[in-house]
């Protein structure tokens, strides 16, 4: 039987495998950026002899296949390494999840109900945390990409709703944002690498649980769950 390991032990060997899964990506992204370069110039090739359209389709689906898995392996490199948190004291966390859904219903492509894919419901207190600001709103932007794409997927019509608040104990004092996808799918895409979204939501649960708080999935919304300044 393998001897247990101390948590210290634990620890350095969890690192060093994060170390090598870095490496490894990175030799991995270097062999895609060699594939990338040969389909280009095959590409090249197929338009001076005026080739058939459909061989054009294709090399064109083969360099978009590489190009998004550099990206998916960029992201997972990026998962890979330390954080190293900014923190400010005395940030609201509303304001800088207004911001991220601000610039979201601005850029949105197709228009939904009252002109806003995502609409905001919250109580009247801010949620002041000492956090990273742009980490966390990079996580919250993420996240709340990934929920717009849940909600649709369900054909749900009309904005996806984030709804903010607080739940405060002897022991706690928390910020909660919901995203109310309105579905019973057990999924938990926060803990999971099945894909790009995935990849996006797991390091962004890696950003909320460095500041101490945590992100799941549970019955009708993703839930992020955050520490607040008293």
């Amino acid at each position: 039987m393998k001897p247990l390991l101390s948590e210290s032990e634990d620890n350095h060997s969890l690192q060093a495998l994060g170390r090598a899964s870095v490496q490894i990506v990175h030799d991995l992204k270097n062999q895609l950026n060699g594939l990338k370069l040969y389909a280009t110039f095959l590409r090249k090739r197929l338009e001076k002899g005026e080739r058939p359209a459909d061989e054009l389709e294709t090399i064109g689906k083969l360099i978009a296949g590489i190009d998004r898995t550099a990206a998916d392996l960029s992201l997972l490199s990026e998962y890979g390494q330390p954080l190293e948190l900014k923190k400010r004291a005395a940030t609201d966390v509303q304001q800088i999840l207004r911001g991220v859904v601000e610039k979201l219903n601005a850029d949105a492509s197709a228009p939904a109900a009252e002109g806003r894919v995502i609409i905001i419901e919250a109580e009247a207190a801010p949620l002041v945390a000492e956090v990273d600001a742009a980490l966390l709103a990079e996580s919250l932007k993420s996240i709340s990409i990934g929920a717009v794409k849940l909600f649709r997927a369900r054909k749900k019509e009309g904005p996806l709703k984030v709804h903010l608040g607080i739940e405060a104990s002897d022991q706690r004092h928390d910020g909660i944002i919901d995203w109310h996808l309105l579905d019973s799918v057990d999924h938990d895409p926060f803990h999971s690498f099945a894909g790009t979204d995935e990849i996006r939501l797991s390091l962004a649960a890696k950003v909320i649980e460095a500041h101490g708080g945590s992100a799941e999935r549970r019955n009708g919304f993703l839930r992020v769950r955050l520490p607040l300044v008293k």
